[in-house]
């Protein structure tokens, strides 16, 4: 008999170690991936640190509990197919154990460097590690990868030209307040932010749940609900902004404070319905392999506990450590101002959104790096701390391989201390 046949009250026991992984490796995703996502409202002064993580905490949690199990079915399956697994279930339970430490350990020295990096491309390289030193470099599905890798370049690329655009119209057109178009400007601002909001909550963060209540939302169904929600989002904000700067001058840098509020709650709640899989997806392949080797019943579907501990470690790990990863974000790359952190925000969030219907798996750090970059730009070349950046890069360069090699000794240190 081995580890994985023991039961403790009849669950299994090595599920139960899986599940502190699972719930390190979450910890690990909200000290570094949330924490960047909120860096921008932290780094232009429009939320304190501890506004940030009650926001986030609140709407990541609300993400990741009640729409994160679809996701967590791709990371469990989209790398390596675990069917292939099926005559040696332990090496799969073994992997995705080794890919969750390798994970969260990654994740906790970016946090405590303050790198932003990806947790997708985290575990991504951990579970591509496992799987070349289990089945060979041929069961790999090296597409997913080799998008990955592509991503690197074209996100942050993207999400840089399309902030420095948005920044540029603000700063010469609404700040300076020379243009006879202020009040068109601002009213598309504030459209487009409605926009994107009831998109990315749509098509990011409620899709799952549509899929359990039997509702299959197309794309184009998700837009039409957006703009339509967007058309009344500007008409109500707009007239909040006309009521609370008296006179009607509402063309400061604080206008674009209160939308950075409401991107903020959009982007965390979408966040922690997607990257929550990325903690919890080897996580629920364990259960089900553990179950299904000691020949007891399973769900298909991922089990609620798993949902809740994932939300939970996501929530305690941008609580206690994600303050490192906001200031390197909202204040190492480029100093913000709410005008700036409102450009990068709204650009990150619409290149994720262009992104996953052209099926281009991005990374929303890489992408909220390079709309901050994009805004340094536009200010000058001599606004962007360059060593900063530098440092970011190559932590990125080295996330999907140092994933990949930490699996593997992981891989083989539980291989050798728990068969006998």
């Amino acid at each position: 008999m081995s580890i994985v046949e023991i039961t403790l009250f009849g669950i299994p026991l090595i599920l139960i170690s899986a599940a502190m992984l699972g719930f390190f490796t979450a910890y690990g995703v909200g000290a570094n991936d949330v924490a960047n996502a909120m860096g921008t409202s932290v780094g232009s002064k429009v939320l304190t640190v501890p506004q940030a993580v009650l926001i986030a905490a609140i709407f990541e949690f609300l993400g990741a509990f009640l729409a994160g199990g679809g996701v967590t079915q791709t990371i469990r399956k989209g790398v390596i197919d675990p069917a292939l697994f099926n005559d040696n279930l332990e090496t799969l339970i073994y992997g995705m154990i080794a890919s969750l430490f390798a994970a969260g350990l990654w994740l906790l020295i970016a946090s405590l460097r303050g790198w932003p990096v990806s947790t997708t491309h985290t575990i991504v390289g951990a579970i591509v590690g496992f799987g070349v030193y289990s089945l060979g470099a041929d069961k790999i599905d090296w597409g997913v990868v080799g998008n990955i890798s592509i991503s690197w370049i074209t996100s942050p690329l993207s999400a840089a030209l399309l902030a420095g655009f948005l920044y540029w119209i603000c700063r010469d057109f609404i700040l300076a307040k020379n243009s006879k178009y202020e009040v068109l400007i601002i009213s598309v601002n504030i459209f487009l932010t409605g926009f994107a909001i009831a998109l990315i909550t749509v098509t990011k963060g409620l899709k799952n749940i549509f899929k359990q209540q039997g509702f299959d939302i197309t794309f184009f169904q998700s837009t039409q609900i957006s703009f339509i929600v967007a058309l009344v989002f500007t008409y109500v904000f707009y007239r909040f902004l006309k009521s609370k700067f008296q006179g009607g001058d509402i063309k400061s840098e604080a206008q674009f404070a209160y939308l950075m509020i409401f991107t903020s709650c959009a982007v965390a709640f979408a966040h922690g319905s997607n990257d929550v899989a990325n903690a919890i997806g080897p996580l629920a392949a364990v259960y089900q392999a553990s179950y299904q080797l000691i020949g007891q019943e399973y769900s298909q579907d991922t089990p609620i506990w798993i949902l809740f501990l994932g939300a939970v470690g996501i929530v305690i790990g941008l609580a206690t450590l994600g303050y490192r990863v906001m200031q390197t974000i909202g204040e190492k790359i480029v100093k913000l101002t709410p005008s700036k952190g409102f450009s990068a925000q709204l650009a990150a969030a619409l290149t994720v959104i262009i992104a996953s219907q052209l099926n281009m798996p991005v990374s929303t750090t890489h992408t909220l790096v390079g709309a901050v970059i994009g805004i340094g730009i536009i200010e000058g070349a001599g606004a962007i701390n360059i060593k900063s950046v530098q440092t970011i890069f190559t932590s990125w360069v080295v996330t999907l391989p140092a994933g990949a090699l930490f699996a593997i000794i992981f891989l083989e240190v539980f291989q050798n201390i728990f068969r006998y």
